[in-house]
């Protein structure tokens, strides 16, 4: 016989399927005004259905267009998620033994987290001009992105080798292997699904930057900076029809993240 439920627990189910409905009931809407037809407009009632609109994201729009930005956040966040990996892992192997000056260079990895995202990209910037440089999204916003993405993943692998059982490196040193064969074999497998978190958490918060890209993109906008450009000037299904492609390529990333998480996770359990 199932238990009766407590008034405790519908109560809560009641706020909790509210707040997924204030989650996802805008992306829902934004989802199907950009399946209207040609003459569709921003607002309800829907105007037909068609793939009118998303189609229309990859031409040219009235002010600017969607492609090309894409390319470049992509291959940002792509840059991005390596560098932060690599940089963060060897960080927090750096950190498991203790040398001097440690709690300081510790507080100063990440003490940009605190620092108000458009000083960190007027700063950037100021640095670029005084040396002579041009600001472009390549250089200049590739460092601001990295002050934002760098501190995060410093302090999850800080973490997680502060939690490594260091007997494993040493039963592997015992059988004869090298340092190199040591953390490849042995360290790299165990904290695979913690790299893939990493990994993840850079990439996205590199995509949708907007502040800390502001003022260092140079002549060509990532793609954040070309929506909000946009939307004072594109008055059509077009953005919502952006909108539904992103969040599809949002959910394609998340679920090749966790299916390698499972294949590693499986590699890991066979071994």
């Amino acid at each position: 016989m199932t238990p009766k439920r407590s008034l405790s627990f519908y109560i809560l189910a009641t706020f909790f399927g509210l707040f997924l409905l204030f989650l996802y009931g805008p992306i829902a809407a934004m989802m199907l005004l950009s399946l209207q037809g040609p003459e569709g407009s921003l607002t309800f009632p829907m105007q037909g259905w068609s793939f009118h609109w998303l189609q229309a994201v990859f031409q040219p729009q009235r002010v600017g267009e969607f492609v090309s930005p894409f390319w470049r956040s992509l291959t940002l966040g792509l840059v991005i998620m390596g560098v932060s990996v690599v940089v963060s892992v060897l960080a927090g192997l750096g950190f498991r033994q203790r040398f001097r000056g440690a709690q300081g260079v510790f507080y100063l990895a990440i003490a940009s987290l605190i620092v108000p995202s458009i000083l960190v990209s007027l700063g950037i910037g100021l640095f670029f001009e005084r040396l002579g440089w041009s600001v472009q999204w390549y250089n200049s916003a590739l460092g601001g992105h990295l002050t934002w993405t760098l501190p995060f993943a410093f302090l999850i692998m800080v973490g997680v080798f502060n939690r490594f059982n260091p007997v494993y490196e040493a039963a592997a040193r015992d059988l004869g292997a090298s340092d190199f064969q040591t953390f490849w074999q042995v360290v790299l497998p165990l904290i695979a699904p913690n790299l893939i978190g990493v990994a993840m958490l850079s990439f996205t918060l590199s995509y949708d930057e907007f502040n800390r890209t502001s003022l260092i993109s140079g002549e060509h906008n990532t793609l954040p900076l070309e929506i909000f450009g946009m939307t004072t000037n594109v008055t059509s299904p077009a953005i919502y029809a952006l909108g539904t492609l992103t969040t599809v390529f949002s959910f394609v990333v998340v679920g090749g993240a966790i299916a390698l998480w499972r294949w590693s996770d499986r590699r890991q359990s066979e071994s």
